[in-house]
């Protein structure tokens, strides 16, 4: 089974222009053709945290569906984070992802059936702090192992460490890899790997990369960044 996953920080779909263009957003996920998306900042941040992107136009402009929280009825997601899976992907399971935090951040999680193959799915962006985000590393992975039926995981976001190696990736387990799509941040010349893919032992990646296009160079401060991964067969 071969799957295209990608994370984009959207920033609340305000582009280098100045603009909140939502449509500009839905054409950029339409771009990456990904199969799994995990944005990040999808929300507005202060009053009933209503979603930039509605739900009616992300269903009649792109092959997606949002992950349904059910957290607050404006919303996508959670703290921004929001899930977007194709409408022939099953979902059997979401729910937000507790972390501790001083900041907006948050985590959120899905339970996905593709092929008859259970997998899980956990989107975020993670705290300025070195610290803090170590800690919220922590907390989503004993999230994730602590669920009923481990099952192939793929963990995605914002992680906010400009690290390339250590920080917060110290608490991967080794069995796990972290994967670099590449330089995301600042969209207009990007110096840093601030958006990363995780993957569990039973994934293999076949390629990852960054969505550089005219769209995507003005959408929002970040890039959007994807992997390809094939789950092997039982």
């Amino acid at each position: 089974m071969e799957l295209t996953f990608a994370s984009y920080n959207i920033h609340k779909a305000v582009g280098l222009d100045r603009r909140r263009d939502p449509d500009r957003i839905l054409a950029i996920l339409n771009e990456t053709g990904a199969d799994v998306i995990a944005l990040q900042e999808a929300d507005r941040r202060f009053g009933r945290r209503e979603s930039v992107l509605p739900l009616a136009a992300i269903e009649s402009h792109t092959p997606y569906r949002a992950v349904h929280l059910g957290m607050r009825p404006d919303s996508i997601g959670w703290h921004g984070n929001a899930l977007l899976v194709r409408r022939t992907i099953e979902v059997t399971e979401a729910c937000a992802v507790p972390l501790p935090t001083l900041e907006p951040r948050g985590a959120i999680r899905a339970d996905l059936v593709v092929e008859g193959r259970r997998l899980r799915v956990v989107g975020m962006h993670l705290d300025l702090s070195g610290l803090r985000r170590r800690q919220q590393v922590r907390s989503i992975l004993s999230h994730v192992t602590d669920c009923e039926n481990p099952v192939p995981s793929v963990l995605m976001g914002d992680f906010n460490e400009w690290a390339r190696h250590g920080g917060c990736f110290h608490e991967i387990p080794r069995d796990w890899q972290v994967l670099a799509p590449g330089r995301s941040f600042p969209s207009r010349r990007p110096v840093a790997q601030l958006d990363r893919i995780v993957v569990s032992d039973e994934w293999r990646a076949i390629a990852t990369g960054v969505h550089h296009s005219a769209l995507a160079a003005r959408g929002s401060d970040h890039l959007p960044v994807w992997a390809r991964l094939v789950l092997p067969k039982i």
